[in-house]
Parts: C-alpha cells; sequence; structure tokens
C-alpha cells in the first residue's frame, strides 16, 4: 500500500525544514520533496527606511551569516548612492567577510556535518550528533570548540559585534585598524590557517576514504553551478564577476548589477522558498529528474567548480588534488563537504594576505555621501551561495523596491531533486530504517542549508 513518510525536522541544519517522501504501492519511492517554511518578508520589510539603516536590518535575515547581508546590503545602497569606499574600507570589509567563512566552515564541518561520517550515518541520533563527536574524540573537539571560539571573537572584538554587524557603514566602513589590531588578529589568522589544514588532512585521510562510494553515488544530480570569480577567474568571496557555468563546464559571466538578465525565480505551491533557475539558458525551469532544465548549484563546491583557480598556495594546492580526483565540474553532492574544506583554507590564507598588506591599517576608510534617487545592485558569495541585494531609492534616499536573492535560494531546486535521487537509490519494497532515512537527510545536509 502507498504510504508518506516525513521526516521532520531536518536535523543538523542551519534552519527548519522537512522531508516529504511519498511511496507506490511497491513500497518504491515515487516522489520526494523538500518542504521549507522561510520567511521572506525582509523585501517589505525596509520599504520606506532610509537606506543607510538598511545594512543593520537585513543583518536580522540569518544569525549565522549576518557579515553576508550586512556586506552585501552596504554594497548595494553604495551603489544607489553613487558612493565607491576608500580602499581600506573595501579590505576591512572583505577581511570581516573572510573571517567569517573561516569561522562558518568549521561549524558547519565539525557541528553539523561530521557525525554522518566519524560517527557513522547509520548509528543511533542519540549519539550521531556533535555531543558524540565530542565523546569519541575529546582532544579534537575541545580544539575545534576553541578555534570557533577565536574566530568570532576576532570579529567581535574588532567591530563590536560578531551576530549582526552594525562595523560596515555606507560609504565604507565605521572605524581603522591599528597597527596593534593588524598583528594580533594576524596572529590568530595564522593559528587558524594551521587548524584549516589540519582538518582537511584529517577529513581526507580518516572522514572520507571510508564513505568514497557513498560521496560518489548518494544524492548524486547533474546541474550547472553558480559563483563569484575576479579579473583572473581566480575564485573570489567578496567581489568580481558572476560566473555561470553549464553542466557540461561551458560558462558565462555577468555584472551582478544584469541579474535579472540572467537568473529568473520560481515558486512551487508546496515551498515558500524562491526557487533561481538560469533563465538565460532558455530551457525554463523543471524539476523532472529525468530532465530538470535551468537548474544549477551555488555554494562551496559550485565555486571551486566555475573557478579557474584558486589565488592562494596552499588551497590551490588541495583544488588541484581534488579536479585529479574528482574532475571538473565534479557533480557528486557530497562533495560540498570537501569543498567546504578548500575553502576554509583559501578564507584562513586569504584573510593573512589582507593583513599583511600594510593598506589595511590607512585611517581613511569612509567617503562623503549624499542621499539620491538610484538603483544598486550589491552582492558576496555568502558560506551558502551567491547573495544579492537589489534596493531602488528616491530623491530622499528611501527604499522603494526590494529584490533579495539568498545563498541558500539558489540550492532549493537542487535539494529536491538530490532528496530524490538518494531516497529512490535506497528504500526499496517499502523498507525504511533510521539510518537509511538519515542518509536522505545527508542529501539535505551536504548544501548546509
Amino acid at each position: 500500500m502507498s504510504r508518506l513518510i516525513h521526516i521532520q525536522p531536518i536535523t543538523r541544519i542551519e534552519g527548519h525544514a522537512s522531508i516529504q517522501i511519498q511511496l507506490d504501492d511497491a513500497g518504491d519511492v515515487r516522489d520526494a520533496r523538500v518542504n521549507i517554511m522561510s520567511l521572506r518578508g525582509f523585501e517589505k520589510f525596509i520599504e520606506g527606511k532610509p537606506a543607510e539603516e538598511v545594512p543593520r536590518i537585513v543583518n536580522r535575515i540569518c544569525g549565522i551569516c549576518p557579515w553576508m547581508h550586512h556586506l552585501a546590503s552596504n554594497k548595494a545602497v553604495d551603489r544607489c548612492f553613487g558612493v565607491t569606499p576608500p580602499p581600506a574600507a573595501q579590505k576591512l570589509r572583505e577581511l570581516m567577510q573572510t573571517i567569517a567563512h573561516a569561522e562558518d566552515k568549521l561549524l558547519h564541518f565539525f557541528f553539523l556535518a561530521a557525525a554522518d561520517f566519524v560517527i557513522g550515518p547509520d548509528a543511533d541520533y542519540s549519539v550521531r550528533n556533535v555531543i558524540g563527536i565530542a565523546k569519541a574524540h575529546p582532544d579534537l573537539a575541545q580544539k575545534v570548540v576553541r578555534m570557533r571560539h577565536r574566530a568570532k571573537m576576532i570579529l567581535e572584538r574588532f567591530a563590536g559585534k560578531a551576530i549582526h554587524p552594525i562595523a560596515g557603514v555606507v560609504g565604507g566602513f565605521s572605524k581603522p585598524m591599528l597597527e596593534e589590531d593588524r598583528r594580533e588578529i594576524l596572529a590568530q589568522m595564522r593559528e587558524l590557517l594551521d587548524f584549516a589544514l589540519f582538518t582537511l588532512e584529517f577529513a581526507k585521510t580518516k572522514v572520507f576514504p571510508p564513505y568514497l562510494e557513498t560521496i560518489q553515488s548518494l544524492g548524486v544530480i547533474r546541474t550547472g553551478f553558480i559563483g563569484t570569480v575576479d579579473e583572473t577567474g581566480a575564485l573570489n568571496l567578496y567581489d568580481g564577476r558572476v560566473r555561470l557555468m553549464k553542466p557540461d563546464g561551458s560558462f558565462m559571466e555577468f555584472d551582478v548589477q544584469d541579474y535579472a538578465d540572467v537568473i529568473g525565480e520560481h515558486v512551487e505551491p508546496y515551498s515558500y522558498a524562491k526557487m533561481p533557475y538560469a533563465k538565460v539558458w532558455n530551457e525554463g525551469f523543471s524539476l523532472d529528474e529525468a530532465n530538470p532544465r535551468g537548474i544549477y548549484r551555488a555554494n562551496t563546491l559550485a565555486r571551486i567548480n566555475v573557478a579557474d583557480r584558486i589565488a592562494t598556495p596552499r588551497a590551490q594546492a588541495e583544488l588541484e588534488e581534488f579536479r585529479e580526483k574528482f574532475g571538473r565540474p565534479a557533480q557528486a553532492t557530497l562533495l560540498y563537504h570537501w569543498a567546504r574544506l578548500i575553502e576554509e583554507v583559501y578564507a584562513c590564507e586569504h584573510a593573512i594576505e589582507l593583513l599583511e598588506d600594510p593598506g589595511i591599517c590607512d585611517p581613511h576608510v569612509r567617503a562623503e555621501v549624499e542621499p539620491r534617487a538610484g538603483r544598486g545592485v550589491g552582492s558576496v558569495e555568502a558560506p551558502r551561495g551567491t547573495l544579492i541585494h537589489d534596493y531602488s531609492t528616491d530623491d530622499n534616499g528611501l527604499i522603494t523596491r526590494a529584490n533579495l536573492i539568498v545563498g541558500t535560494t539558489h540550492n532549493i531546486a537542487p535539494m529536491n531533486l538530490s532528496v530524490k535521487q538518494a531516497a529512490k537509490s535506497i528504500i526499496h519494497k517499502g523498507v525504511v530504517d533510521q539510518g537509511l532515512l538519515n542518509r536522505v537527510e545527508m542529501a539535505v545536509r551536504a548544501y548546509d542549508p
């Protein structure tokens, strides 16, 4: 007899979602969906607000990656008002965002994802969690907590707030960096880089090898990818051109100001979340697993797929090894975890590069700003994907219209496809247990939604 299986909530993700799996009369999977109850009210909340207030409002969208919303919003308002921040301000903004990336990736890998590999996907849920990891590896757990806390406190000590930041301001940054700040943060980031390199080596040699077959088969779909690159085609998390890659590896680039000509926004009746798609491919939108159309992915795996290279040496060496093993573009969904740790190394290396630049201590960190009517689109690479803030202002500098494409939403449609593939590949003849359902969850968890 056909039946409906609910996985509610999906565990160890940064938010709230559920999965519905529909079995047919033979007990095989007929369909599977990810249901998301997300509030999309911020686009309306900020209408009528002074634009310079908006970067301090939209950072409430996410307590995990508030810096990315804060800075994308600042960039959008800069463009509305036609102001260019001084070089030191740009460096400080990028530094804060890069350190936030480093902290975020430690959170996801150790606190949310690692239990599936370290404890095992079929282990009882009572031990398949961060507490189980801490009991199994207490010394490692202590170091993880210490390193994540260190990254978070760098942001708080320098910028005043690690969560819901206010340090970025229209036209620049609210304070300069002093030499003693630079030296202290540089020493801490070098320690974080050492830990990032240890983490990646630990994952490559101890965590991933027993599960390579699962990595190559669970939730695997074939899609395009999106991410930001600099003028040389290298990975960039803060600024550059957006590169949209087709499943065959061919790609186009565009200025984020033109995103609406490239990306469409679709909503399915069973989900509140937007599902962006590549309308520029002229194939429409479809979640038919036999013939998906317009589907691309964002986030770590997407970024290292679209980038020609990584501009820091250790991360570039890891990228080369990754591509030797999995090709370009790599399509296996669970490889997001591996890509995330490569980006962790890059974030630490790049933060060190920024701190070694004496120009970051230039006291000129804000340009003069005059409110005006205009339109501005700001984007950064959030941990979960290309984040776009699009605002229009009136003559008084008040917001008249806003549209947001949040990083996770790029992956809503692909998550549905990955969940369906995972469920169909492992659930047969009505046989369902906790381990199998957790493997279906793993297809979502890889995206870190």
